[in-house]
């Protein structure tokens, strides 16, 4: 199938943060999540990947290619959603679709105008009239119009309600049905990754805690609830984190099958990708 985009060794310091040996490849037709805490590397890590920041340590490869070139095959294969992008309030849709034109050799004007339908945005109103919603629909139906091949997405469905949300997942799925083509994203709504993400990719503190295949994730670990006594009674090497709450404990646990081999414990419950974080992020190992 081969990787459509490889990150190896990523590494890049501030004066009060940094990103450590990041390193992750996410195949062809394949979504993958990226989920931590604000302020975990994960935007800094898309803005390598984009080649918006520039003096970083590592070699990222998109399409096979280095970044770092000047390559019009790369930047034509890319659809963008960032937290932080925005059009000039004065455009109207209809402006947008005029220097998209310009801007992308396959841009596709009637499929670009069919999302503004499915989404009902006005085509004729300026952006500044726009809600934050409205804002992040018009950014995915110009991030998805000109048939790129890698969709990087910062929060892409920040801001809007549910109903919305399904919608724009809906368009994501179609987006990989060919096998050729694949998302990363990266989103705080993690109900959201639970529904679409084959791989997820943890980052906290600038350093990557796993990165694995959705489904080895929810179906194998586990959180076991017990007592301070059989709580005492686990192996360290059996469990990875542990959260000392008022009445119990909340052990997590990488593969819940095993764990019940050795321990007999009476419930291991299923694992969110919420839990997942609030115990790696909270836990004490």
């Amino acid at each position: 199938m081969g990787d459509i985009l490889e990150v190896k060794d990523l590494s890049k310091r501030y004066d009060d943060f940094e990103l450590k040996n990041i390193s992750f490849n996410l195949p062809k037709g394949m979504i993958m999540g990226l989920i931590g805490e604000n302020g975990a590397g994960k935007t800094t890590t898309i803005k390598a990947i984009l080649d918006i920041i520039k003096d970083y340590k590592g070699n990222i490869k998109i399409f096979g290619l280095s970044n770092r070139k000047d390559d019009k095959r790369i930047k034509e294969d890319i659809g963008v959603v960032l937290d932080d992008m925005f059009f000039p309030e004065i455009l109207t849709p209809t402006d947008i679709n005029s220097v998209m034109k310009d801007t992308f050799k396959n841009w596709d004007s009637d499929l670009y105008f069919k999302y503004l339908n499915d989404f009902s945005l006005p085509k004729s109103k300026q952006v500044k009239t726009f809600s934050r919603g409205m804002r992040k629909k018009l950014e995915i139906a110009v991030a998805i119009s000109h048939h790129p091949k890698l969709l990087i997405l910062d929060e892409p469905t920040s801001g809007l309600d549910p109903i919305a949300r399904n919608e724009v997942i809906d368009i994501f799925q179609d987006f990989i049905q060919n096998e050729e083509c694949s998302i990363l994203i990266s989103s705080h709504i993690t109900t959201d990754l639970e529904h679409i993400a084959d791989y997820i990719t943890f980052i906290n503190k600038g350093e990557i805690l796993l990165s694995k295949t959705k489904d080895e994730l929810l179906d194998n670990y586990g959180i076991v609830k017990c007592t301070e006594k059989e709580f005492k009674n686990f192996d360290n090497k059996d469990y990875i984190r542990y959260k000392k709450n008022k009445y119990d404990y909340e052990v997590l646990v990488e593969n819940k099958k095993e764990f019940n081999k050795i321990y007999k414990v009476s419930t291991i419950d299923k694992v969110t990708l919420e839990d997942l974080m609030v115990l790696m992020i909270k836990g004490v190992e």
